[in-house]
């Protein structure tokens, strides 16, 4: 019987107004998923961290350390404007 290998992966979860959160993972850059309370989204993370690992070693890429963030993120508000075209 071959030996799994276990990774650790720092997540962001941020609730949303019609309720959930929705899961990024700062190390894996597009992994995005989402659920209704905080443990489905945890257990969908978990599969979507699964799938994108697997898919990077079935194409032969490595697969990356954790990302650590030691500081607090940033929310802020931004206006951006456009010229009528």
């Amino acid at each position: 019987m071959v030996a799994q290998t276990e990774y650790t992966y720092t997540l962001l979860f941020e609730p949303v107004e019609e309720g959930g959160y929705v899961v990024t993972c700062p190390a894996l850059p597009g992994l995005v998923t989402e659920g209704d309370t905080l443990e489905e989204a945890r257990e969908m993370a978990k599969d979507a961290i699964r799938g994108y690992l697997e898919s990077l070693r079935k194409d032969g890429l490595p697969i990356p350390h954790d990302v650590s963030i030691r500081l607090q993120p940033v929310k802020e508000t931004i206006r951006v404007s456009l010229q009528p075209v």
